[in-house]
C-alpha cells in the first residue's frame, strides 16, 4: 500500500492553460527515459493534436492501455517490474495516480478484461503471465490472483470480444499460448493444445483479433511478416492460414524488426510497424477468408515501436522511439495512409495510445 501513496506524491501533472478542449479525445505518449506520460488533446474531426500536459512518474513508463470504461489508464514500469494505474479526467486529460503494484520482471503488455474487473499482464523477462484484480475505482490489486509460467519473452496479449479466450505471443519461445478465460473469477486455463508453435524465424510479438473474432493477426518480429490465423472460438486455438512480408521486395530484412500490430475498428485493414525500414505496412483484409492483401509501406518516424488507431478509425498516430516525434495520418477508405502532421513528443517515445473518454456527467 505504501507504493500507492508514494506514486500519488511523485506523479505530478502539469497542464497547458492555453488549451480549451472542445471534445474528450486524447493521445497519451509514454516517454521512457524522461519518466513521463505526455497528454495531447486530439481533435476528433481533423486529427490535429495539441500538447496539453504531462505526468511525471516514479519509474520509466512503457506500455499503455485503457480500461473498458475509458476512465483508467494502465502503464507498465518495465525497469522496476511494476504495474500502475491512473484516473483520466475526461474534461482536461489530467492523469491522477491511483496505484503502483509489483508485477514481475519487465512487464511488456497489460490488458483489462471486457468487464474491467481483471488486469492480464505478459512479462518479457519473467516469462510468465499474471491476472490481477481491478477495483471499481481503477486501483490494481496488490497481489496477483494467478501466475502462470509460460515461455521465454512473453510479449503480447489479446482477448476475444466475448471475454472467453486469450492468446499470448512469445518472441523467444516461438509460441503463441492459448487460454480459456473465466470472466467470473479471472482465472486462465490452458486450451488444448496449450500453444501453437510458429516457425523458428518468426518470433511472434503482438497479436490483434479481428472484430468478428474469426481471425487473428500477428506481427512476427524476426520474420518481418504478418501471420494470419483462423480462430477456433469454441476450443480457443489458432490455425495458421497465411504469412505475408511486411517489407518491400529487395529490402534487407536482417536490419528490420516488426513491432505493433493493430486492426481498424471496421475490421477492413491491419497495420504493422517496421523498425529498421521505419515504415507502417498496411494490409487489406478479405471479409470472407480473413486473408490479407498488401497495401505497401508508408514511411514514418525512426524506430516506430508503437502506433495507435483512434477509436473512430479515421486517424493513426505513430510514435518514433528514436526521433521523439509523433506522425499523424489520415486513414483512407482504401486503407492507404496520408500524413497530415508531425509533432514533437520527446526522446524515447515508447508508446502511443488514442483514447476517447466518456463525457462527464
Amino acid at each position: 500500500m505504501i507504493l500507492r501513496y508514494v506514486a500519488v506524491i511523485l506523479c505530478l501533472f502539469t497542464a497547458s492553460s492555453t488549451v480549451q478542449a472542445a471534445s474528450h479525445s486524447w493521445l497519451f505518449v509514454s516517454l521512457l527515459r524522461a519518466k513521463k506520460i505526455v497528454t495531447f488533446h486530439r481533435d476528433s474531426v481533423t486529427g490535429v493534436l495539441q500538447r496539453h500536459g504531462e505526468t511525471t512518474c516514479p519509474a520509466e513508463p512503457a506500455f499503455l492501455s485503457v480500461s473498458p470504461d475509458r476512465k483508467t489508464l494502465f502503464a507498465s514500469y518495465r525497469s522496476t517490474g511494476q504495474l500502475a494505474s491512473f484516473r483520466i479526467n475526461a474534461t482536461n486529460g489530467t492523469l491522477t495516480p491511483l496505484s503502483v503494484v509489483e508485477g514481475g520482471e519487465d512487464p511488456a503488455y497489460l490488458l483489462a478484461d471486457r468487464t474491467g474487473r481483471f488486469l492480464l499482464s505478459a512479462y518479457y523477462l519473467a516469462n510468465k503471465v499474471t491476472v490481477h484484480r481491478l477495483e471499481a475505482n481503477g486501483m490494481i490489486g496488490d497481489t496477483p490472483l494467478q501466475t502462470i509460467p509460460t515461455a521465454e519473452k512473453a510479449h503480447g496479449f489479446a482477448l476475444d470480444s466475448n471475454n472467453r479466450i486469450a492468446f499470448v505471443p512469445h518472441t523467444g519461445g516461438n509460441r503463441i499460448y492459448q487460454f480459456q478465460f473465466n470472466a467470473q473469477n479471472g482465472q486462465l486455463s490452458a486450451s488444448d493444445p496449450a500453444f501453437t508453435a510458429t516457425p523458428a524465424v518468426d518470433h511472434p510479438r503482438h497479436i490483434a483479433l479481428h472484430p468478428s473474432d474469426r481471425w487473428a493477426y500477428v506481427s512476427n518480429e524476426a520474420g518481418d511478416s504478418v501471420g494470419v490465423f483462423a480462430v477456433n472460438q469454441k476450443q480457443g486455438t489458432l490455425r495458421r492460414i497465411q504469412t505475408m512480408s511486411t517489407l518491400p521486395a529487395g529490402f534487407d530484412g536482417s536490419t528490420n524488426a516488426t513491432a505493433r500490430c493493430e486492426i481498424t475498428p471496421n475490421g477492413k485493414f491491419v497495420y504493422i510497424a517496421n523498425r529498421g525500414h521505419d515504415s507502417l505496412a498496411g494490409f487489406a483484409i478479405d471479409p470472407q477468408t480473413g486473408k490479407v492483401r498488401s497495401l505497401g509501406q508508408t514511411l514514418t518516424e525512426k524506430t516506430p515501436r508503437s502506433f495507435s488507431i483512434e477509436p473512430q478509425g479515421k486517424f493513426l498516430y505513430a510514435a518514433g522511439e528514436s526521433s521523439g516525434r509523433i506522425a499523424a495520418y489520415r486513414i483512407g477508405t482504401d486503407g492507404h495512409l496520408t500524413r497530415i502532421a508531425t509533432y514533437e513528443s520527446g526522446p524515447v517515445s515508447w508508446w502511443a495510445l488514442a483514447v476517447d473518454t466518456p463525457s462527464p456527467n
